[in-house]
């Protein structure tokens, strides 16, 4: 049974999603039977290639609250995070569009990688502050996780990866997907946002015996 997540890489509920997701496929009876399909989408399209404020000042913009109000939500979230045993530095965050960074996701989903590639950019960008829109940088993830150099450096540049990001977000868009982490299970059930494991273990339960059954 095919479960495909949409999913952003600056999105700080995404990688807390991820882990819950983790967590609840973990106590699946049948995860053998399950297989997941990492998907494209861009939150902001509009955020620069080159680091232009923090995580912090870029938030108050964008979403008209005061500095005092978004720290306080960037602590809630860090504290989500360590809840899902992740550890998040966002005063460390580099604010960078993440497209070339979808491009090395597409490029390790055609090698089996999609999984490992998502997990790595995560952590790059919210444990360890790393711009994930930096060419060397992503080389440089990209081999961690077992993809060659030459490979990296044509994802970055051929414009079919690009356009099998477009093609994830338009597939998005046809579904009504507006905000990630999207989990869509056997095309058939939605769940939106960082839920619980319980929430996840659920559908999964429901949706695999239909799926089982059909």
């Amino acid at each position: 049974m095919k479960i495909e997540i949409w999913s952003d890489v600056m999105c700080p509920f995404c990688y807390i999603g991820k882990r819950n997701f983790e967590t609840a496929l973990a106590q699946f009876n049948e995860k053998d039977q399950v297989e997941v399909v990492w998907k494209s989408f861009q939150l902001d399209p509009s955020v620069p290639e080159v680091a232009e404020e923090s995580q912090q000042d870029y938030l108050v913009k964008r979403k008209g609250m005061s500095a005092s109000q978004v720290k306080s939500m960037l602590d809630n979230v860090t504290q989500m995070a360590k809840n899902a045993g992740l550890e998040y530095h966002l005063d460390q965050s580099v604010m960078v569009n993440s497209f070339k960074a979808h491009r090395l996701i597409q490029l390790a989903k055609k090698k089996g990688l999609g999984n490992e590639v998502e997990e790595r950019l995560f952590s790059a960008f919210f444990t360890e502050g790393l711009n994930v829109a930096d060419t060397e940088t992503l080389i440089g993830l990209g081999k961690e996780i077992g993809l060659d150099e030459e490979s990296i450096k044509n994802a970055l540049e051929d414009k079919k990866y690009a356009e099998m990001i477009y093609k994830d977000i338009d597939e998005a868009q046809t579904l009504g997907v507006r905000g990630v982490p999207f989990f869509v299970f056997d095309r058939k059930y939605g769940v939106s946002g960082a839920q619980p494991p319980e929430q996840f273990l659920q559908t999964l339960d429901k949706s695999f015996s239909e799926w089982k059954a059909k």
